[in-house]
């Protein structure tokens, strides 16, 4: 009897230390993420700020009434540069994720706050198309309805995993027809997409929280610290991308245009 007590004990302590261990790692994905965002924000405000005048003197086209592209805003949004700067964010996401095995955690975490500065970049033209009201009416509701689907991925005990292949699948669509519509320009495609999007990255959300919380407890007794460090960067990568896009869908849905 007090053999099977000590194994409980010892069993619950175990318990224990990697639920503790569980919170901490969740807390590193979501900081991470934080901050990652906060970059994308401030990048995407200060470069649609620099690309934008009201001083015609200083204008190289026009896009408004009493509103100007500057030279810089014309090489980045009105020149063949902006269709790298549209894709640069899906080239370096799938070169980061190629790469991370060869990264120290710190140079990932390094890597990924410079995507989001890039991304940032890539999504400065928001401020041109919407208002700066709908922006953060958008954005609230995204952060709202984020932070939902993740507390439930991560307190369900329903098994998501059977979701994640089809989700997958739904994303490499949606970025076949986002890439076919670009040259279609219908906005009918465009609705039915944004809808979808909001649909398949609300489940991400989910599934992914789920994943990330998995695979920490399927790891922790490693005690491998340089491997879940770099676990949590990939965590808030995924969740990262699971906010941006669906906040992006939801605003085609719903922002107002200038």
């Amino acid at each position: 009897m007090a053999e099977f007590n000590t194994i409980r004990a010892t069993a619950g302590a175990r318990s224990a230390r990697i639920d503790e261990g569980l919170r901490a790692h969740m807390n590193k994905v979501y900081g991470t993420m934080s901050v990652g965002m906060l970059i994308t924000a401030a990048a995407a405000w200060a470069i649609s700020g620099l690309a934008t005048t009201t001083d015609p003197a200083l204008a190289a086209a026009q896009i408004g009434t009493g509103k100007y592209l500057t030279s810089f805003g014309a090489a980045i949004y009105a020149s063949p540069l902006k269709w790298l700067i549209m894709f640069a964010p899906l080239l370096f996401v799938f070169g980061f994720s190629a790469g991370m095995n060869r990264m120290s955690a710190a140079t990932a975490q390094v890597v990924f706050y410079a995507f989001a500065a890039v991304m940032g970049l890539s999504l400065s033209s928001i401020f041109l198309v919407f208002t700066g009201v709908s922006i953060i009416q958008v954005f609230l509701i995204t952060a709202i309805a984020f932070a939902g689907l993740s507390l439930y991925g991560y307190t369900t005990k329903k098994d998501l995993s059977g979701f994640g292949t089809f989700l997958i699948m739904g994303v490499i669509g949606l970025i076949v027809a986002s890439i076919v519509n670009i040259f279609l320009a219908s906005s009918a495609v465009a609705f039915a997409i944004s809808v979808l999007g909001v649909l398949i990255f609300a489940g991400l959300t989910a599934y992914d929280t789920q994943n990330i919380k998995n695979i920490y407890v399927s790891h922790a007794a490693h005690g491998d610290s340089e491997w879940l460090g770099k676990a949590a960067i990939m965590g808030a990568l995924q969740l990262y991308l699971d906010f941006i896009n669906m906040f992006m869908f939801l605003l085609q849905l719903f922002g107002n245009r200038e």
